[in-house]
């Protein structure tokens, strides 16, 4: 989708995508850059040099298989089948890491991230645990989001993977998780789009859920100490890379025979046809801006580049007629159920119960950079 946009009072960032529809707070310099830009540069100046990358690769690589002597595992993977988990896989094996990968399994896998996931783990000899959720809690989780009117309904996805990497951290005595989450292609957020508070999850299923939910992680405490010597520990790990997403594309097809999806998280049918369709239609989003500005402010795509991808369909149609079907029945949604969600009201996240204290983006993301500067001295 592509806004036909007649406002005149609409307007863009002269360097990326972002503008007053996705982000109604979003400013702009007299040159008629935004924030986000400037945010990002902020960012860039506290990573380190190439060179210090390296060095601290190597260490950290060091301290992995050290840690690991006489366990099964140096580390663990959350995989995907996606390009940021694919490519991880590849550079632990090309390290001679020992990996547990694990993926979690929320009803949602489509063909594509299952065949991706098989071929990876196949070559590079890695064992595989599927964390597979109770359907019927995720899927109770999921409507209540529908209900709540809420913006963020893959937080209950993002939630659960989070939680489970931890409690598997902890049942298999796993001290590295290595990290998808990356600077160079997704540092830049916008606040109100979403919400990963557990807090917010439980109240909104509190409010609008039918089960009770025994088996989905939504309790465990990150960032808890849970071993004898000492705490596990989330490695960034495409942050120590130079993080080029089309090469590293074009090293998965090469390896792997991977395939490419199409669309950022697209390897789950839930994911396309929320980002797809529910998010340009009823949130009036569409995330390719963000996703695509990132690209630019990273140096890997122009913004002409991006505005060409930005005028291709949202959602192929060789997807959206079968996705919409499939999603509705699994969800038991009717058509007319559905229309009245897509028509229902908006609600901020921030209506539901939720604990973090309200700090601006801009604020938020400093306090993450410093936070995350100073885990790193603890390493």
């Amino acid at each position: 989708m592509v806004y036909n946009i007649s406002n005149e009072n609409y307007k863009q960032c002269t360097i990326s995508l972002l503008d007053n529809i996705m982000d109604p707070n979003i400013t702009f310099d007299d040159k008629g850059v935004c924030n986000y830009y400037h945010l990002y540069k902020l960012q860039e100046a506290l990573q380190p040099s190439p060179v210090k990358r390296k060095i601290e690769l190597e260490k950290i690589v060091k301290k992995l298989k050290k840690n690991g002597k006489g366990k099964p595992y140096d580390c663990m993977i959350g995989v995907s089948g996606g390009v940021d988990s694919s490519y991880m896989c590849y550079l632990a094996w090309k390290m001679g890491l020992r990996v547990l990968c694990v993926h979690f399994d929320n009803g949602w896998n489509s063909e594509l991230a299952v065949d991706n996931i098989h071929k990876i783990i196949s070559k590079c000899n890695f064992d595989l645990y599927t964390y597979v959720i109770n359907w019927e809690e995720f899927k109770d989780i999921q409507l209540s989001y529908f209900k709540a009117g809420v913006i963020d309904i893959e937080a209950v996805t993002d939630i659960g993977i989070f939680n489970a990497l931890d409690l598997i951290c902890s049942e298999k005595k796993i001290n590295y998780i290595l990290d998808g989450r990356n600077f160079v292609t997704e540092s830049i957020g916008i606040n109100y789009w979403g919400n990963k508070n557990p807090n917010n999850l439980m109240d909104i299923h509190r409010l609008f859920g039918k089960i009770p939910l025994n088996d989905y992680p939504a309790k465990f405490k990150r960032g808890k100490y849970v071993f004898p010597n000492g705490m596990y520990k989330n490695i960034r790990l495409l942050d120590y890379v130079d993080y080029d997403i089309k090469t590293t594309k074009d090293i998965l097809k090469n390896e792997f025979e991977w395939r490419d999806y199409g669309g950022k998280h697209y390897e789950s049918v839930f994911t396309r046809f929320y980002q797809g369709y529910i998010l340009p239609e009823k949130f009036k989003v569409d995330k390719r801006k963000l996703h695509l500005s990132n690209l630019i402010f990273s140096g890997q795509m122009t913004k002409g580049e991006a505005l060409i991808e930005l005028s291709k369909p949202i959602y192929p149609d060789e997807y959206f007629k079968k996705d919409k079907e499939f999603v509705l029945k699994k969800l038991g949604f009717s058509e007319i159920d559905f229309e009245e969600y897509m028509k229902a009201p908006n609600k901020q996240h921030n209506v539901y119960f939720n604990e973090y204290p309200k700090r601006s983006y801009t604020i938020n993301r400093i306090f993450n950079i410093l936070l995350f500067k100073i885990k790193e001295n603890l390493f």
